[in-house]
């Protein structure tokens, strides 16, 4: 996957026939998130994100709300907790819980139709980072593995990560990991036109990036927006929509 310059686009009229594809977001459904459907389709119109995959934590209905709302630019997809790492499931049509086993996640996944990936696989500092032991185990069942994420403080996990897709010959994806409102569109896809999950799975095999980390900081935006939840504080308190 090939690093370039940011070229400008809007959905319907891409550069060079690619659309710049946000594969990791979250939206006010995910326990550490509160940005609200409404602000995160105004962000992907001001920033030239054609189409946003909705990743929330262990459930679909943030992404089913959105796609709802923008079908031709919402992907529905889903960040799963499994018993050793977090998957990313793509084009899916319904929630699947936290705490099952890879190989159940990976089966109910795919009984969806739908696309895998690996998140953050090596990233230090994360609770649903993998050890490489088990996620050799489950490799060859996934579609992708995520081989950047802004959101990693260690620059070398994702160098890991890369790294490891490579030297197995397993497609890559790129994400913003957005929980916040500075950070949706920040490392982009720029894939060609798909409208399923197997043309999907195709244009990631010549998939180019735009690849920009993110600042330590929003891990505190984060922090912010579980203890908002927890205290019930309103969104627009701490977050821009």
């Amino acid at each position: 996957m090939t690093q370039i310059a940011s070229q400008p686009s809007s959905l319907g009229t891409v550069a060079l026939d690619r659309l710049r594809v946000e594969l990791h977001s979250h939206t006010h459904w995910s326990k550490d998130c509160l940005t609200t459907p409404a602000t995160i389709l105004q962000l992907c119109e001001k920033r030239r994100v054609d189409k946003i995959a909705i990743t929330d934590h262990n459930t679909a209905e943030g992404a089913l709300e959105l796609h709802a709302l923008a079908p031709e630019r919402v992907i529905v997809g889903e960040e799963i907790m499994t018993t050793q790492g977090e998957l990313l499931g793509y084009f899916m049509t319904e929630s699947i819980p936290a705490g099952l086993t890879p190989q159940e996640t990976i089966r109910r996944l795919r009984r969806q139709g739908a696309a895998i990936s690996v998140s953050h696989p090596f990233d230090r500092l994360r609770k649903g980072a993998w050890e490489e032991a088990d996620l050799l185990r489950i490799i060859h069942d996934v579609d992708a593995i995520e081989i950047f994420n802004a959101r990693c403080v260690f620059r070398e996990d994702n160098l890991k990560a890369a790294k490891f897709a490579s030297e197995r010959r397993i497609l890559g994806t790129v994400g913003s990991d957005a929980h916040s409102s500075v950070e949706y569109g920040r490392a982009v896809s720029l894939l060609h036109p798909f409208s399923n999950a197997a043309e999907f799975l195709q244009a990631l095999g010549s998939a180019e990036a735009e690849r920009r980390y993110s600042s330590w900081l929003v891990h505190v935006s984060s922090k912010t927006a579980k203890w908002a939840k927890k205290l019930k504080l309103k969104p627009r308190l701490w977050e821009g929509g």
